[in-house]
């Protein structure tokens, strides 16, 4: 059995929760047009296990991909706050010398910035 572990970064944002949480939940293919990453990137296939409106998260659940050659599970849960992001990540070492997630989170984070960077423009 693997170690279970989470990570958690907040970001302040500036154009509103709400519109980060809309991006991500109906227009997800604009992601990439708003912020295209160049380098090495893991390569992930997730499915949404729940989203809920009223509280403006998400949660995915990741079922292909580079993070399950390191880790056992993997889950990304956004919340949306009027002046904050939240990104979690939960899962589940396969073993003591498997690194953290650390520069995922930090591309989420970055992710983030580019998204509000966008909404402050138009």
């Amino acid at each position: 059995m693997g170690v279970k572990s989470k990570l958690t970064a907040s970001v302040e944002v500036k154009c509103g929760g709400h519109l980060i949480h809309d991006l991500f939940h109906s227009n997800t293919h604009h992601v990439p047009n708003i912020s295209p990453r160049d380098g090495k990137m893991n390569i992930v296939k997730e499915v949404i296990e729940a989203v809920d409106h009223k509280k403006k998260s998400i949660k995915w659940k990741v079922i292909e991909g580079d993070l399950l050659e390191l880790y056992d599970s993997f889950t990304i849960i956004s919340s949306f706050e009027p002046q904050w992001t939240t990104w979690t990540l939960a899962y589940e070492k396969k073993n003591v010398a498997t690194p953290d997630p650390l520069a995922f989170l930090g591309y989420l984070v970055e992710l983030t910035k580019d998204i509000e960077g966008h909404f402050l423009k138009i």
